[in-house]
């Protein structure tokens, strides 16, 4: 049987200068950068106020680690999560068209809400609760059909 090397340690970064990361490294760069243009461009004051808020920020993303994982993906993931909540709620909105399209040759009652116990499900009443849920309840299949099918499975 033939033998391979497993890789270790994929998740530890390489080091460029002591302790310091490539990635640790550019934050590093682009924050100085920044805090020169802030020295350059503002009074001394204001310079301090800025140059402060721009250390942390920095050095929170160069060498604060959440959960394990580095800062910036922390940051994406919580941006991610405000504009793709994780729960989702069907919720169809019929207009005048389709619901008329369904009531032709039944009431004009609206759909009604119909709780039913769970039963194990077969192809055919799959395809049955597909009809159900695409015609948002105006569909109801017969009675003696649901039963018969119950007892099938």
């Amino acid at each position: 049987m033939q033998q391979f090397v497993i890789p270790q340690f994929i998740d530890v970064e390489d080091k460029i200068i002591g302790p310091i990361t490539t990635r640790q490294f550019l934050i590093l760069l682009v924050g100085g950068l920044l805090i020169f243009l802030e020295f350059k461009l503002t009074d001394f004051s204001l310079f301090l106020l800025e140059g402060l808020i721009t250390i942390v920020i920095c050095g929170s993303f160069a060498f604060m680690k959440m959960n394990g994982m580095p800062f910036h993906f922390f940051v994406i993931n919580i941006i991610q999560r405000f504009k793709r909540p994780s729960l989702r709620i069907w919720h169809k909105e019929f207009n005048s068209r389709e619901l008329a399209s369904h009531r032709i040759g039944q009431n004009a009652d609206l759909p009604k809400m119909v709780n039913k116990a769970h039963v194990s499900l077969s192809h055919s009443r799959l395809q049955e609760l597909t009809l159900v849920v695409d015609t948002g309840g105006v569909y109801q299949p017969e009675e003696e059909e649901l039963i018969s099918k119950n007892q099938e499975v």
